[in-house]
């Protein structure tokens, strides 16, 4: 997988390669560097996780177009609790 400033491209087992915005996945997008590229496959490489965002995307949504269903104020509140570690 290869994640931009905009842009996530996941690399499927079959050759394709799936990219999505990052708007997307709004803690994806208001993330760090670092924390984007903190992840790992999840159930046998149905879906991406990524621990310190508290995000999980499927490659099934991806595939199909479907953006996260996060709703603003569970951004605001990770936002909010980024906020506060630093």
């Amino acid at each position: 997988m290869t994640i931009t400033d905009d842009t996530l491209s996941a690399d499927l087992p079959d050759g394709r390669t799936i990219p999505v915005p990052l708007a997307w996945s709004p803690p994806d997008e208001c993330a760090s560097v670092e924390e984007r590229n903190n992840w790992r496959f999840i159930a046998r490489g149905e879906g991406i996780h990524w621990n310190r965002l508290d995000e999980d995307i499927s490659i099934k949504n991806l595939i199909i177009g479907q953006p996260s269903g996060e709703s603003q104020k569970s951004l605001q509140g990770w936002l909010n609790a980024k906020s506060a570690k630093v």
